[in-house]
């Protein structure tokens, strides 16, 4: 009888679908750009999670049953490396997606995505950005409202997150994240880690200087 039991065939779960990360440089650069500087504006916080190109899974059993954001925020959760990311794993969706869109996409992007995000995932709020400003309106944000999303209005020609506490939108035609706590636009990872560095520079050399100082005090 025992010999007849067969085993639960074991699910799947790939991590990859074979497609690209971006369709062009330009997708990808702002991808990376975002991850990077969210990572960095949340690197206290040990229950916030970003990643972007990620599949994630919300049907247990179900692999068919993904999408891959290109860019999300996930409160909550861990800061560990994920090969997947499975929602009943995680006990949380994201809060923060993030869409870079094309004009063969956006459709996708608008329909579909929106209505995943919204009535499946309950993501607390969803963008679409169009690098190239091809499709119209190229950019434009949802909040999620009784289970419904509705859009988000702009403010000084920039979108609010409230899940972030920054906004987002573009400076000079880049599109990057607004800290309105701070009246400064985010940096690329780069940047702030040689704006860091010049700090400490300029600290150290004038920690020197005062010890200097208080030498020639102590010899008069």
């Amino acid at each position: 009888m025992l010999d007849q039991i067969k085993a639960a065939p074991t699910v799947v779960y790939p991590e990859s679908d074979g497609k690209p990360m971006a369709e062009t440089e330009y997708h990808r650069d702002i991808m990376i750009d975002f991850i990077q500087m969210l990572k960095y504006y949340f690197r206290n916080a040990n229950d916030v999670h970003v990643s972007g190109n990620l599949l994630m899974y919300y049907e247990e059993g179900n692999p068919r049953k993904s999408v891959s954001p290109d860019v999300f925020v996930a409160f909550g959760v861990s800061k560990k490396k994920r090969r997947t990311y499975k929602i009943w794993e995680e006990g949380h969706a994201p809060g923060f997606v993030l869409e870079v869109a094309s004009p063969s996409t956006y459709k996708h992007d608008l329909t579909r995505k929106k209505d995943l995000y919204a009535s499946v995932l309950g993501v607390r709020e969803y963008y679409i950005y169009d690098p190239y400003h091809e499709v119209d309106p190229y950019f434009l944000g949802y909040r999620l409202v009784d289970g419904v999303y509705e859009e988000i209005e702009f403010v000084n020609e920039r979108l609010p997150s409230l899940v972030l506490g920054l906004e987002l939108g573009e400076n000079n035609g880049v599109f990057g994240l607004y800290d309105p706590s701070h009246s400064a636009w985010l940096q690329p990872l780069e940047k702030q880690v040689e704006q860091e560095a010049e700090a400490r520079q300029r600290a150290e050399a004038e920690l020197a200087k005062a010890l200097k100082a208080l030498k020639r005090l102590e010899e008069k």
